[in-house]
């Protein structure tokens, strides 16, 4: 995953962020709101190292798949389904129930 997706979706990654650095706390957190920079320098602080050290702790865990609760966000999902507009056909709303297209099951 990219620190975007971390980023715009910030408050849906605090269950992961607790569960890979469960010493961190939820308003400290919340204060980070997604900044790169902030984020570092608070998992450095937390677990007394440099923040090259955080930094490189934090991209192995950006190497790891995006949790299941940010796949599942509704921000995520609303962003998903705009983006695919343009594969829906005229006259159909990309958010509509599709039962009544006849493309369902």
């Amino acid at each position: 995953m990219k620190w975007h997706h971390v980023q715009e979706n910030w408050a849906a990654f605090s269950d992961a962020i607790l569960e890979r650095w469960p010493a961190a706390d939820e308003v400290e957190l919340e204060a980070v709101d997604g900044d790169q920079r902030a984020f570092i320098t608070y998992i450095a602080g937390l677990s007394a190292q440099s923040t090259a050290e955080a930094r490189e702790e934090i991209l192995d865990w950006l190497r790891g798949e995006l949790p299941a609760d940010v796949v599942m966000d509704p921000h995520h999902d609303n962003h998903s389904i705009q983006l695919s507009a343009k594969y829906v056909g005229e006259g159909e709303d990309e958010s509509d129930d599709d039962a009544r297209f006849g493309d369902d099951g």
